[in-house]
């Protein structure tokens, strides 16, 4: 396969996770006597342009169907988070009823709901119909597509440029990242900012976060990546923040190349520094990352067999596609691990893909009462542990897997 960026070979593996089902692949209890789809799991490194990348092997027709059921407002922290950025960003672009923002991925409105109350005009793009259902239910207007040139041009032929263009947690998602990125570069306005977070690779890498590869993760970005692709598509970087989502993330700010109409902060001098630091730019950064996922997996194993084996209970929470792929990548099945509570409703009363294992609500956990809490959402343990604060009162602990397992 060649770089989805610069089309040069890739040779080098990052990580060989095996093979696993679509993370956001939840079953209906009618679809496990039905033969399911697995996909080989790889992640590769190009030794040219530095973008990590998983190996095609579906199309994302695929991977983002109607029945998507990943929703952002269950997250009360991602909540506040969007609504801390619209603030921001309403009093630093000076954006007001004349502006116009768009959110790419728009989800179910978490986000724009916020801009929407400020009296800003926006519309969400976003592919889903199940998210994008639940959007327009808050009255946000969504175009439902992929996001792209063609799209982009669509919009600039109805006579609309944005201000502010956002993309949260998409950019990794797009299999044609060139032309993705491109399409901002088309619809921003002369003074317009696009605006994109994704988990930062150099936290995936030290921290251990190997379960955030899956096959809709067509994408594991460093600012080195993401500076030389937003070049080569008309987009400026003139601003870097690190954010603590989603284990440490990176937020950008970009703008036109061919405007250029902010100076560029030292922001993006001394994280591109950081990261060259830290090895990213070659090959032997990434050499380690395949034996800490496996020593992550042996661990994992080796709690529940004890834990079987003592007769403690495990319970999991949070049925997240990262704790999809680590519990596929390690084996684990009901036998090991019987239930996973998750408070989407639109997981609830189906089964994990690839594990089978059931999704129930959180009344099914406060009745169990388990002995340990193991929370695959690692990056809202503290969100998680605050909701079930009352499972101290029967003596039950939480595990997290990632980056090492501990019992907090």
């Amino acid at each position: 396969m060649k770089c989805r960026h610069c089309a040069h070979e890739l040779t080098q593996t990052f990580l060989d996770l095996g093979s696993a089902p679509p993370s956001n692949a939840y079953l209906k209890p009618e679809a496990l006597s039905q033969a399911e789809i697995w996909l080989p799991l790889k992640v590769m490194v190009c030794d040219a342009c530095w973008l990590a990348q998983t190996l095609d092997f579906t199309g994302r027709e695929n991977l983002f169907d109607a029945d998507y059921a990943y929703f952002s407002s269950f997250s009360s922290s991602w909540l506040a988070h969007a609504k801390k950025f619209v603030e921001t960003m309403r009093q630093d672009l000076s954006l007001n009823s004349q502006s116009l923002v768009m959110e790419v991925a728009a989800n179910d409105g978490y986000l724009l709901q916020y801009v929407q109350e400020a009296g800003i005009p926006c519309f969400g793009v976003e592919p889903t119909a199940s998210t994008a259902a639940a959007a327009r239910e808050k009255g946000i207007k969504v175009i439902e597509r992929f996001f792209g040139v063609e799209l982009a041009k669509e919009i600039l032929a109805r006579g609309q440029r944005v201000d502010l263009s956002v993309a949260n947690n998409v950019l990794a998602h797009v299999p044609d990242i060139n032309d993705f990125v491109a399409g901002f570069s088309l619809v921003l306005s002369e003074q317009g900012v696009a605006s994109f977070e994704f988990p930062h690779l150099l936290n995936m890498v030290e921290q251990n976060q190997f379960d955030t590869a899956y096959h809709e993760h067509y994408s594991y970005l460093s600012l080195h990546a993401v500076k030389t692709v937003f070049a080569k598509n008309g987009l400026h970087v003139f601003d870097v923040q690190e954010w603590p989502t989603h284990g440490g993330s990176l937020r950008v700010l970009a703008q036109r190349m061919d405007i250029r109409y902010r100076e560029e902060k030292a922001s993006v001098a001394q994280i591109l520094q950081a990261e060259q630091a830290a090895g990213i730019l070659n090959t032997g950064f990434y050499e380690a990352a395949q034996a800490k996922a496996e020593s992550a997996k042996f661990a994992l194993l080796e709690f529940l067999l004890n834990a079987k084996r003592n007769g403690t209970r495990v319970a999991a929470y949070g049925a997240a596609a990262k704790g999809n792929t680590l519990l596929n990548f390690s084996g684990v099945r009901p036998d090991l691990l019987p239930y996973v509570v998750d408070i989407n409703t639109h997981k609830q009363g189906k089964f994990m893909p690839g594990s089978h294992i059931p999704i129930v609500d959180i009344q099914h956990l406060l009745a169990d009462k388990p002995d340990f809490i193991l929370i695959l959402p690692w990056n809202l343990q503290a969100e998680i542990m605050q909701d079930l604060a009352q499972a101290k009162n029967w003596g039950g602990q939480f595990v997290v897997a990632i980056p090492q397992l501990t019992v907090l």
